[in-house]
This record gives structure tokens, sequence and C-alpha cells, in this order.
């Protein structure tokens, strides 16, 4: 099994601190517009220093289970820390392959593999945190595979 580049660690934990700053920021303008002064209670820095943490652990402990492996005839990827989700992406449902690279993934160097197969429910699976050349060989070789098994499979 495949593992994510390690720097994938630095975008999961940013997004989460940045999201603990946000929510961080909406408990300080509530307890301002709400809460009387006199009432004790949570302060904006404790709902930021417990929301950091708990995204900063969930980030870490992501990267962890986070894995790939591209086998004879799928693609299978396994991720979740609170609930396992286990995915097989057979080729022959492979319409096409796309390397994505938001602003943030190319400041750290990264990128993410799409897979787009067909179906109405989930129709795509990503690969994220993998190194530019990793994500484009994946890309090509999931490309490869799919055109081979479509000749396969073919009535």
């Amino acid at each position: 099994m495949n593992r994510l580049h390690p720097r994938v660690r630095l975008l999961w934990v940013a997004r989460a601190v940045l999201t603990a700053a946000v929510l961080g920021g909406v408990a300080g303008g509530v307890q301002f517009a709400v809460a009387p002064p006199w009432l004790p209670g949570w302060t904006p820095a404790a709902v930021f220093a417990f929301l950091a943490v708990v995204g900063v652990v969930t980030s870490l402990l992501r990267y962890r289970v986070w894995r790939y492996e591209v086998r004879e005839d799928s693609l299978y990827l396994e991720r979740g820390v609170f609930t396992r989700v286990r995915t097989v992406v057979p080729f022959v449902r492979v319409q096409h392959v796309d390397t994505s690279r938001s602003p943030t993934e190319r400041l750290v160097g990264l990128a993410s593999t799409v897979v787009y197969t067909a179906g109405s429910r989930g129709a795509d699976v990503s690969v994220p945190g993998l190194a530019l050349e990793d994500a484009d060989g994946l890309r090509e070789r999931l490309k490869g595979l799919a055109i081979r098994s479509e000749g396969e499979d073919a009535v």
C-alpha cells in the first residue's frame, strides 16, 4: 500500500488551525452579542484551543490511515479516522483521470489525482497529497490500465 506525501500533513494541519480560528472568532462574536458580561462561560481562546487540538490530532491520524494501491484490475483506497472507508474502483468503470493542484497544494509542491467513474453516487475518487511527478505518473498509469481493461471488457 502506498502512503501520501508527508507534506500533506502541513496542509491538513493548517486547514484545521484556520478552521479553529474562524470558529473561535464566531464563538467570540456570539459571546459578545448574546451572553451577558456577568455570565461566566467559554472564552473564544478556549474554543480555538480545543478545536485546534482536535483538528491537529485528527489531521495527523488521517495521514496515518490514508493508503492507496493500484491493483491488477482496480484502484484500492483506504481512509477514514472515525469511520474507515475502503473503496475499490474497477478500471472498467473509469471514464477519465485528471491531476489537479489547488493554490495551497502548489504552495507546498503537491497535487491530487482525480479518477472519474461511471455511476451516479460518488462518481469520482481523489488521491490527495501526492508529489507532482507521482500524481502525473499515477494518472498515466491509471489511464493506461483503464484503456487496456476497456478492450478486455468489450463485447
